[in-house]
């Protein structure tokens, strides 16, 4: 059995994975219903995977605390996952309760985990690896949580920009706060030259 795969990305509206200036963790939107529901996405049994630059920052958020959002109950859980992280630049150990560091092109690796794991795979962030795994038809479902926001002058890491084309066929959405969006997608490369 191959397990699935979900590659799970915070947004603004207008495609921003972050943003600089005074912006704050979930862009200072999250409430109670997001973070309970996040929670209860992370209380499954599954397995993390992250891309180096993505792994770093996350540890580097830990260590300073310096985000509110990083004591969250969800992140706590996520942080106690197994996680692997792809990367040919770092060496084990991690700082990472259950981490390993497999070295090799992302698309192989997850090709392998997706037969070996009896376990669903998680990615939350790493976007250009993640763009890459879409293209190579490996990400199951994608899951954008939509913040009500447009950062236009400082947004950070374009979630989607040099992406393949997708059709994007919606599983799941659900409103949380009464203003957060979350969308489950299955995404499907979109053929090259089909009628527009």
């Amino acid at each position: 059995m191959t397990a699935t795969y979900t590659f799970d990305v915070f947004s603004s509206l207008d495609g921003f994975g972050a943003a600089g200036g005074d912006w704050t963790g979930y862009w200072g939107k999250q409430g109670p219903e997001l973070l309970k529901h996040r929670l209860s996405q992370y209380e499954r049994e599954q397995r993390m995977v992250f891309g180096a630059n993505t792994y770093r920052a996350f540890v580097g958020l830990l260590a300073s605390g310096a985000e509110e959002s990083v004591r969250d109950p969800w992140v706590t859980r996520m942080v106690g996952l197994p996680a692997t992280v792809i990367s040919n630049a770092l060496d084990g150990p991690l700082d990472w309760p259950d981490g390993t560091v497999v070295k090799g092109d992302a698309v192989d690796v997850v090709a392998r985990l997706k037969q070996e794991s009896a376990v669903p795979l998680r990615s939350h962030g790493s976007l250009s690896m993640n763009r890459a795994l879409m293209a190579a038809g490996l990400v199951d479902f994608v899951q954008v949580t939509l913040f009500p926001v447009i950062t236009g002058q400082t947004g950070e890491d374009p979630i989607f920009r040099g992406a393949a084309d997708f059709d994007l066929d919606l599983v799941e959405t659900r409103t949380l706060d009464g203003r957060i969006q979350e969308f489950v997608y299955r995404p499907t490369l979109h053929p090259q030259g089909a009628a527009r």
